[in-house]
């Protein structure tokens, strides 16, 4: 690949660029797929052992291919989800390129499209799909620092209890990632605590209906936008062992340790906020909220699904509710490692276009960038609520071949010939003052 043309670029073969090879092949678009690592490396080196699909395999999936050995209730382990990206790709056989990273996106100057360097060469594209998704650069906030015997890790670089230290944990962030890691260090015997931020927990099933299905009937997957203040909440939904509604009563009850959200630390201790009840109060309203609105959609279409009164017994406040904790000398509680469950950044250093905020975040309306050729896939809220989830992914590729094929066809009439011409045009021109500049510098 040491010079080559094609019309499109994909940067990243996860689900994301998997999708969109798939649209740009259905209508005849010449493309290739630059992968660093491997079909949907994240989801095998970029995850715990155990980590399953937080949703049932009926839905977590693209429309052409199911996974044929997952019951469709079923959670389908890591290992099985990249299996499956790599087996969707075959299909149609992908054009996809492992083992080449892009170093650098830039626009060319003397003819139409970007210039893109990798580690095998340089490719000139007409089109530039970055693909890479949100799971980029692991977030661990400095609250900490290096000059400290703990062990640090986030939770992207957890695999297993044995890979720790003996001792406690503590787990920052009680989101999917968060909750499943504590609930797996508390199974294994470890002490845990864990720092619980603002959240949303839907319930797993209800009334013989996953969650999934529930925010699909009462189209909570076609939001636009979070609820305003609600940018920053996190999901906490969880399909290990068979799937089970996230409850922070019952980890409680299974010796794990709720604190608040983790604030600062100085001299061996770990200072949290005073917002363990109202987190845990929101995270209830909104459980109660679906079973609302799954109750009153059940009512309304006269559907004949089960009772479940147990649903809305929430049971008593823990006690590390009713007698918070708002400071922990980890050496004294034996805490050896934290875990910080934190979230990801996105690292688009490699696009030298400017496409990207001050804060490095992508500029983009429903993933077209403000420059022309330049586009964007696997965000979160990049259309809707079910952006970033795999089936929400393949509906976004489908929008954005759409664009591509709309801008091709604007440039069909202009034709090659007189694309060529007026590029030769501009040139002449520039030579022409850059000619006369010389002559006055001359004088």
């Amino acid at each position: 690949m040491s010079k080559q043309e094609t019309e499109v670029v994909i940067v990243g073969a996860g689900q994301a660029g998997v999708a969109m090879s798939e649209h740009l092949s259905a209508r005849g678009i010449p493309h290739l797929v630059l992968e660093r690592d491997r079909i949907a490396e994240r989801w095998r080196t970029g995850r715990w052992d155990s980590l399953v699909a937080n949703g049932p395999a009926w839905h977590d999936r693209f429309p052409g291919l199911e996974f044929d050995d997952v019951n469709p209730e079923g959670f389908a382990p890591k290992e099985r989800v990249a299996d499956y990206f790599a087996a969707y790709a075959e299909k149609f056989d992908a054009p996809i390129h492992c083992g080449v990273e892009v170093k650098k996106v830039r626009r060319n100057d003397d003819r139409p499209g970007f210039q893109v360097d990798t580690s095998e060469g340089t490719i000139n594209a007409r089109y530039v799909v970055a693909a890479t998704g949100p799971f980029q650069q692991p977030v661990i906030p400095p609250v900490v620092g290096g000059d400290t015997e703990l062990l640090q890790m986030h939770s992207s670089s957890y695999r297993n209890p044995q890979q720790l230290s003996e001792g406690g944990v503590l787990v920052v962030g009680a989101g999917s990632s968060g909750v499943q890691i504590a609930e797996e260090l508390r199974r294994s015997g470890r002490q845990v605590f864990l720092s619980v931020g603002p959240h949303d927990r839907p319930p797993r099933h209800y009334r013989g209906q996953d969650f999934c299905w529930w925010l699909g009937v009462l189209d909570k997957w076609s939001a636009v936008a979070p609820p305003s203040g609600a940018e920053h909440v996190t999901i906490a939904v969880s399909g290990a062992n068979g799937g089970h509604t996230v409850d922070f009563r019952a980890l409680a009850a299974n010796g794990i340790r709720l604190v608040g959200r983790t604030n600062s630390f100085d001299n061996g201790t770990m200072h949290f906020a005073s917002d363990l009840a109202r987190n845990i109060a929101n995270g209830d309203a909104n459980y109660l909220s679906v079973l609302d609105e799954a109750d009153a959609y059940i009512a309304r279409n006269g559907l004949d699904f089960p009772e479940e009164p147990q649903a809305r017994d929430l049971g008593a406040e823990p006690q590390d509710v009713t007698s918070l904790i708002s400071e922990l000398d980890l050496a004294a509680a034996g805490v050896t490692t934290i875990i910080w469950a934190t979230g990801f950044a996105v690292d688009y250093s490699w696009l030298d276009v400017d496409v990207v905020d001050a804060n490095g975040r992508p500029r983009h309306q429903r993933g077209v960038s403000p420059e022309s050729g330049i586009y964007f896939l696997g965000l979160p809220w990049q259309s809707h609520r079910g952006s970033s989830f795999i089936w929400g992914v393949w509906h976004d590729a489908k929008y954005l071949a759409e664009q591509i094929v709309i801008q091709r066809g604007y440039l069909a009439q202009l034709g090659d010939q007189q694309w060529n011409a007026h590029h030769a045009a501009q040139d002449s021109a520039i030579d022409f003052l850059e000619e006369k500049l010389s002559d006055v510098q001359a004088v």
